[in-house]
């Protein structure tokens, strides 16, 4: 009967939960207390550095950077969390206990699985309520080298947008009155990828009904080399006003919903989004390596410890948890590079490694 039942046994599925949570969590506050002062003593001394700073600036800064060392190193102790609570199972044979009873290695790790499970969750709503806030404010106050923050002038530059087959390139966006304006515009019109003409504009400005009233237009016809003048006219009729406000969208500082539509908005403006999209399946991805660790570590719990092995399998399961972390920080860097798919990119190490470790766990079984 115990082999019908993921969890055979309430009493021991709450026992090992404990045991894991307990264990991964004490885990992951040393190693954050740890990493925090040794990162203190690098910043610090930037901070107070800056004149008008004092120490509560340097608590703004911790507060700002505690988030992303426990968004980092989260899994991490998951993974120590996993192999310690898996060698005191083994070492007080209560491993074997459990398989006396009828347990496969499937249920004697479900608890496991469960609470790893509770772990990720609690993981992504930390990263999505927490993590990206901080990021986004730590990241502005680095640009200006801590320094007090100046406000946004509402002045982009050097926005391209894509219309259809033509290209858009503004000088200057002014988001900052009740109007977008586009300074210095040049619209590349193209023919079947080819350059037809090149349509230039002192200023741009939106007109209700869609399209842009270019003013001192002038365009550059390619095959006669010649140079009309225009005057005031309308063109890029299908070219929203948002499409020119899109700025540079870093994935790690908006949640996965603003990410998503962020995505989107750059997508219809015909920029590159194939990195942004393997960061926003990597929102997913990241929190749920959470669960893979206790398939990685389970090498740890099966085997007589009076073997002698046992600090081996110990050593074995680690190895493969950071050899999970390498491939997957590569995967996302060959996606950013383009080489890999964004769905490869996120998911390609949590697949592969989440057979390798069912691969290790059916042998163990057997």
């Amino acid at each position: 009967m115990h082999q019908l039942h993921f969890f055979p046994s309430r009493t021991m599925a709450l026992y090992v939960g404990r045991l894991f949570l307990v264990r991964s969590f004490s885990i992951l506050f040393a190693l954050v207390l740890i990493l925090q002062t040794l990162d203190l003593l690098g910043e610090s001394g930037k901070i107070l550095g800056v004149a008008g700073n004092s120490n509560a600036d340097v608590w703004r800064y911790v507060g700002m950077r505690l988030p992303q060392i426990i968004e980092t190193f989260l899994p991490f102790s998951v993974l120590l969390g996993t192999i310690l609570t898996l060698i005191t199972l083994n070492q007080n044979s209560e491993v074997v206990a459990m398989k006396a009873s009828g347990m496969s290695a499937h249920q004697v790790l479900a608890p496991l699985f469960l609470a790893a499970f509770l772990v990720a969750g609690i993981s992504f709503v930390f990263n999505e309520r927490i993590v990206t806030r901080s990021t986004a404010a730590l990241s502005a106050w680095q640009k200006v080298e801590y320094k007090k923050v100046p406000k946004d002038s509402g002045i982009r530059t050097n926005i391209w947008v894509r219309d259809g087959n033509d290209l858009i390139n503004a000088t200057t966006v002014d988001t900052s009155g009740p109007a977008i304006i586009l300074g210095y515009v040049t619209i590349y019109e193209r023919t079947g990828g080819v350059l037809s003409s090149m349509l230039s504009a002192d200023s741009a400005r939106a007109i209700a009904g869609g399209g842009w009233e270019l003013t001192n237009a002038r365009r550059f016809v390619r095959r006669s080399g010649t140079l009309e003048q225009l005057g005031t006219i309308v063109a890029a009729r299908n070219v929203r006003p948002d499409q020119f406000t899109l700025a540079q969208v870093d994935g790690s500082e908006i949640p996965f919903l603003q990410l998503q539509s962020a995505i989107a908005d750059l997508e219809a403006a015909g920029r590159p989004v194939g990195a942004l999209k393997g960061v926003l399946w990597h929102k997913i991805s990241g929190p749920l390596s959470a669960i893979l660790m206790p398939l990685l570590g389970a090498v740890a719990a099966f085997g007589l410890a009076r073997s002698g092995k046992l600090f081996v399998r110990a050593i074995l399961g680690m190895a493969l948890g950071f050899a999970y972390f390498v491939a997957d920080n590569f995967a996302l860097a060959m996606g950013d590079l383009g080489a890999y798919s964004p769905f490869l990119a996120a998911w390609g190490p949590f697949i592969l490694f989440a057979l390798i470790g069912e691969m290790i766990l059916i042998r163990t079984e057997e």
